[in-house]
């Protein structure tokens, strides 16, 4: 039974302890075969066998954590209505935030107001009332804090424990100490504790973690933008042609064999292919590429690009969430909800660092009430609560995935597709880069450039006998000659009575009685045919840099066909900032040694691996990683998907084949091989973020926990409120987001 992968959206999600709790949970789920949580997007992705395992499973596993799961629910939106439930989600949830903040942080502060030393003098005499106080303080602990209550109750009842079972307890012993003063003064007395209450500490932490969070996901808002302009490049409406009129209708409601109209100024609405008219279109949105395509009868046009010019009817092939615009914003989401292996390093951590934590509080409590100058119960209360507050793991599991959303997006502007956060952290360590020729360093559009008829043929005999057996093949320089001879307006030399193709060497068949064997010159060698009337001009044109057709009839050597690819303008630029960036680039194609050096010797490429058959691409990629070396393949055909696939990162343009797209990691939606250079650039500087987020993440709890727990106090008597703990656990996720938001401000 085929495995199946979804994406629920997690409600309640503020730490790295969150991620790995929920992670935990949903794989012990029977039928569970992989979860993977993210708490930048508030996602899980889930795989597994639907014969043993549902969505009420997944539900119900998560809500037992104390946690919401719902299971995707945008299926038959159009990309503008999800693009608007998205809006309207976040929108709502930090509006709500928004209140309970406002709220929090008006009373904490009159609470502040009434009983912080100095400040208390100027306050009024009712805010310096203690049962006041109290007043102000329980609705913001048992009401609003009921945002850290219930999931950390839901957490206990599972012996586990999060950064809101943190916040509970710390809050929990300020405010129940501060209750029990109030109400027992004369008690407390007795006992030679000096009775004061600290509801301004439990008031303000709430607030400030609070204001922390909506800060966050005010910030968080951000790193979406990315799938929010893509999801709203698509037009509302389609011109489309019915009984001969012309009727706007919905997007949602076009259907594949649709005729639609799109005229100079407007968005093509669905993908197609053009059936009148021609125009160019400017495809930079989707691709990145900024200059217009061409586009002609039988072209292929993509949904949400622009139409420059003049006007088209095209017929709908692809809509819905098949269009190539669905598939982008579907691969965007699914690698911005993927997890990098560098965040493993957080999650160990973070699966075992509450728990340390609540041990070290209370540690810290007992040393300073035992050990500590009086008042001790008071010095063990606030540095229990600093200690607790202060450890908040949310910047460890932002860290990372905040990062990589980021990255993904923004490469998905440029028309850079990473399927998963591993392929992009992957792509960082490159060290070289191996490039098919045909159709990534070269146009991938050979024509022919020369023909020559060996004694006793003319080249129109070579053309019309080699045309009708390249008929039958799908390799681009079998459809090179096909076109020459529809050029030449060269006579039908007859009907196909066998074809055979010999992978990597050519084809052979019967034509009218005739054995015609066209190809390489090896399998010449096999078919037992003397080259030897063509020697000199096989080798002028190997010299010219051609790829050459040899033809055959009835054993004979007939003629030579050259064919030429043309180079990118932009592959020589390419692969010197690759080189420039310290990384080996190398060429590898099933073309002659001489031809492939005709095109690498311009380009600076001295690593060249030619007439390599499409099967042994991928021995050739093992053999360079073998050899010490992290490597990138870049390819856009069927042929290239094994080598894709073996390479520790699969790059293919997106001009190519689905095949080769889905054996790569990263997508290039254009064909510059430019491109490779910003999605190696694109790793580079999203892992450099990464590393700075984990460094600042890891660095605060190192140095501010034993702070916190007072190392300092005995010699410079330096203790930390747990106010400020409160205001620097804040601080720390929300700086972790905004140094993952200076990624969209660089040039890659």
């Amino acid at each position: 039974m085929t495995h199946i992968k979804t994406t629920f959206s997690i409600k309640g999600m503020h730490c790295a302890s969150c991620v790995v709790l929920i992670e935990q949970s949903l794989r012990k789920v029977p039928g569970v075969t992989d979860a993977s949580v993210n708490l930048a997007t508030n996602k899980a992705t889930v795989t597994y066998d639907p014969t043993k395992a549902g969505e009420r499973n997944i539900q119900k596993a998560v809500t037992d954590t104390g946690y919401e799961a719902m299971p995707p629910g945008h299926e038959g939106m159009t990309a503008d209505e999800h693009a608007a439930h998205l809006r309207t989600e976040s929108a709502e949830e930090l509006m709500s935030l928004k209140r309970r903040v406002t709220i929090a942080l008006v009373l904490g502060l009159l609470v502040v107001w009434g009983s912080f030393p100095g400040l208390m003098r100027t306050a009024p005499d009712i805010l310096r009332n203690v049962w006041v106080q109290f007043a102000l303080t329980t609705p913001v602990q048992l009401w609003i804090g009921l945002a850290f209550y219930r999931p950390a109750l839901r957490a206990a009842r599972h012996f586990t424990a999060n950064m809101d079972t943190l916040v509970a307890l710390g809050t929990t012993v300020a405010y129940g100490y501060s209750v029990v003063i109030t109400a027992f003064p004369d008690v407390v007395a007795r006992a030679g504790i000096t009775p004061e209450p600290y509801f301004d500490v439990a008031t303000i932490i709430i607030a400030l973690i609070l204001l922390g969070r909506y800060l966050e996901a005010r910030a968080k808002a951000g790193t979406g933008e990315a799938i929010r302009t893509l999801l709203g490049l698509q037009p509302k409406t389609a011109r489309i042609l019915r009984d001969g009129t012309e009727h706007d209708i919905p997007i949602g409601q076009v259907q594949v064999g649709d005729l639609i109209r799109v005229r100079p100024g407007e968005k093509v609405p669905v993908d197609g292919v053009v059936t009148e008219g021609a125009s160019s279109v400017d495809e930079s949105m989707v691709t990145g590429e900024s200059i217009p395509i061409e586009k002609t009868l039988g072209s292929s046009v993509i949904g949400a690009t622009v139409n420059v010019n003049g006007t088209f009817v095209f017929r709908a092939t692809k809509v819905g969430a098949d269009t190539v615009l669905a598939n982008i914003v579907r691969m965007v989401q699914e690698a911005q909800g993927s997890k990098a292996p560098i965040q493993r390093l957080a999650d160990r951590i973070s699966s075992v660092f509450v728990p340390v934590v609540i041990v070290l509080a209370v540690a810290t409590g007992t040393a300073w009430y035992v050990l500590g100058p009086e008042p001790a119960l008071s010095f063990a209360i606030l540095n229990t609560v600093a200690v607790l507050i202060i450890a908040c793991p949310c910047a460890m599991g932002l860290a990372t995935p905040v990062a990589v959303m980021v990255g993904t997006g923004q490469g998905a502007l440029r028309g850079i597709l990473v399927r998963d956060a591993a392929a992009l952290e992957t792509a960082h360590r490159v060290r070289s880069v191996i490039f098919d020729k045909t159709g990534t360093l070269t146009e991938g559009k050979p024509r022919v450039t020369h023909v020559i008829a060996a004694p006793g043929n003319t080249e129109q005999d070579v053309l019309a006998m080699d045309a009708v057996l390249e008929s039958g093949s799908s390799h681009p320089i079998g459809a090179a000659i096909v076109n020459e001879a529809k050029r030449r307006n060269v006579p039908h030399a007859g009907s196909i009575e066998h074809f055979e193709a010999v992978p990597g060497h050519g084809v052979l068949g019967t034509i009218d009685g005739k054995k015609i064997v066209s190809g390489t010159s090896r399998l010449m060698e096999r078919e037992g045919i003397d080259m030897g009337p063509l020697r000199s001009g096989i080798e002028r044109l190997l010299d010219a840099g051609d790829t050459i057709t040899i033809v055959a009839i009835d054993g004979a050597v007939a003629g030579v066909i050259g064919v030429a690819d043309t180079v990118k303008p932009t592959a020589k630029e390419a692969v010197a900032s690759l080189q420039k960036a310290g990384i080996q680039v190398a060429m590898i194609t099933g073309d002659h040694e001489r031809v492939a050096q005709a095109i690498a010797k311009p380009l600076n490429i001295t690593r060249v691996f030619a007439d390599v058959l499409p099967g042994d691409k991928a021995v050739y990629v093992k053999q360079v990683h073998d050899e010490g070396m992290v490597v990138a393949m870049v390819g856009d055909g069927i042929n290239d998907a094994p080598a894709l696939a073996a390479a520790d990162v699969g790059i293919a343009m997106g001009s190519g084949t689905d095949v080769a797209m889905e054996s790569a990691g990263i997508t290039l939606m254009n064909s510059d091989p430019r491109s490779v250079v910003t999605a190696i650039r694109l790793s580079r500087r999203t892992l450099r973020t990464i590393k700075q987020n984990l460094f600042w993440a890891f660095g605060y709890n190192i140095v501010l926990i034993p702070v916190a727990m007072g190392v300092l106090y005995p010699v410079w008597q330096i203790l930390l409120s747990p106010v400020f703990a409160s205001a620097a656990m804040a601080a720390s996720s929300i700086s972790v987001v905004l140094n993952s938001l200076l990624l969209k401000r660089q040039r890659v």
